[in-house]
């Protein structure tokens, strides 16, 4: 065995089914894990949004809080450094002597670039790298064909692969005695939850909303505990695909997605877990849904491999010529929750309080946006970008794409809001919570506020335009033009 190497940590933060921790452990008799809060991970986005927003910044500072307590519980510590990590880590590979650096890509342009760059530096000192896929279900070197003749539509390829592939057994988290490091001085805090903070002036201490439908706390401890809780505490499993476009709960999904986007959750832990359920208790179509969601999500990471930054440009990867619009009003009014179509903005708002949207509203809103407003479809992804807790650059910016009419399997439909609201949230329940103006009127008025009558609003007392506002659009004549 050789001496001493480096795990860079970034979205694998688990110290379970972690093949660069595992294989660093494996080889060297001591081991530095390292994570670096990037500044430009906390900058702008092309359209001058913040990239990681208060949700997200404290789901990740949670995150690698829970990690560094749990290498402090195995004997070990992990080093919390603020800088850009081209810089960071070379410098720390020379401080430790430290032969090789481990890390887990991330198949995604910007995140690729900074690799590059880390590689360079360490290149020029000399020190070794050693490169992991551990994001997706199903190992890339396991696909039946080459990334770059993958199709581009879901079904085939979710077939192909459900055929001829098989997902890989997962890591063994490394043994207590496997994890001890020697930190210079002044490196360790006697505080295990010590670390940087991501910005100078951090805002992560946001007040939760009571309305959230779950308190998702960063990290591999919660998200463990989630997996156990949803799956064999709750018995949720045997019914997740008749309950997952529920809108209020805890429970209607599985909402694994925060951990899995960290890399917290394996989604090789979380598959050993359906079979384990479909062994133990019993196997249906909603405990296949579940790794069905989960083959989505590696469909759209392998995309991204292929299609690259083709992903982030107007006509997508399809080369489709649309007529975007660029309006900062209509689109302050959407990312606002205040469009005057409720069920845009109770999931607006509910998204703006908590960092969190259901699968079924993110569809809803982005058609509102893309087509009903015809506005650029990125300024929405951008958006999503920084308020999602469980952002993820593939599946976000995939879908919005795919709903755009630009991306994979893209919908030569859309989405009516008003309809979906109707069949969704029957009872207004959902709207009641988020848009508590509205939470006299009956729920057909809570749908179409602006059916009412000037005496019907003065009866219920809400008077549009004040307590809540006129819709933006005749959104009903838009579809009547959509559908033609």
């Amino acid at each position: 065995m050789s001496d001493a190497a480096i795990v860079w940590f970034r979205t694998d933060l688990r110290l379970h089914d972690n093949e660069a921790l595992a294989r660093a452990v494996d080889t060297h008799d001591e081991v530095l894990p390292v994570y670096c809060f990037d500044p430009r991970e906390f900058d702008t986005t092309m359209f001058e949004l913040r990239k990681t927003g208060p949700y997200r910044t404290r789901f990740l500072v949670e995150s690698v809080r829970d990690l560094k307590r749990s290498f402090r519980e195995h004997g070990g510590d992990l080093l919390v450094r603020r800088g850009l990590p081209e810089e960071l880590l070379p410098g720390l590979a020379n401080e430790y002597g430290a032969e090789t650096v481990y890390y887990q890509t991330t198949p995604s342009t910007e995140e690729r670039a900074v690799e590059s760059a880390v590689i360079d530096g360490l290149d020029q000192r000399g020190v070794d790298h050693h490169r992991v896929w551990g994001k997706t279900l199903y190992h890339i070197d396991d696909l039946p064909v080459e990334i770059d003749r993958i199709d581009d539509t879901f079904t085939p390829w979710r077939k192909t692969v459900e055929n001829e592939a098989t997902v890989r057994e997962t890591f063994e988290k490394p043994a207590p005695n496997d994890l001890a490091v020697t930190l210079f001085e002044g490196d360790s805090e006697p505080d295990p939850t010590a670390i940087p903070t991501p910005l100078e002036s951090d805002d992560t201490e946001r007040a939760p909303d009571d309305r959230a439908v779950l308190d998702f706390e960063g990290g591999e401890t919660a998200g463990l505990q989630r997996l156990d809780e949803y799956v064999w505490e709750g018995d949720h499993l045997r019914e997740y695909k008749a309950t997952r476009n529920g809108l209020l709960g805890p429970d209607y999904s599985s909402k694994f997605s925060p951990w899995l986007a960290l890399g917290c959750l394996s989604p090789r832990r979380v598959h050993e877990t359906v079979e384990r359920y479909e062994h133990e208790r019993v196997a249906n179509e909603s405990t296949y849904w579940l790794v069905f969601e989960l083959l989505w999500r590696d469909y759209m990471t392998f995309q991204f491999e292929k299609h690259g930054a083709a992903f982030f440009t107007p006509t997508g990867i399809r080369g489709v010529e649309k007529n975007w619009r660029r309006d900062e009003t209509a689109f302050e009014r959407w990312a606002a929750g205040e469009t005057g179509i409720p069920f845009v903005d109770a999931n607006m708002r509910e998204l703006n309080r908590t960092g969190y949207m259901s699968n079924r509203g993110r569809q809803n809103v982005a058609s509102f946006l893309a087509d009903v407003l015809e506005l650029d479809w990125r300024l929405g992804a951008a958006y999503f970008e920084s308020r999602l807790v469980d952002y993820d650059v593939c599946s976000n910016w995939g879908n919005w794409a795919y709903q755009a009419g630009v991306g994979n399997d893209s919908r030569d439909g859309y989405f009516h809001v008003l309809g979906q609201g109707k069949r969704y949230d029957s009872d207004a329940e959902y709207i009641r919570r988020w848009l508590p103006a509205l939470g006299g009127l009956p729920a057909d008025a809570c749908h179409e506020p602006w059916q009412l009558s000037d005496g019907q609003q003065e009866m219920y007392g809400v008077e549009l335009g004040e307590e809540y506002p006129e819709p933006m659009v005749d959104v009903e004549a838009v579809y009547e033009r959509l559908a033609k």
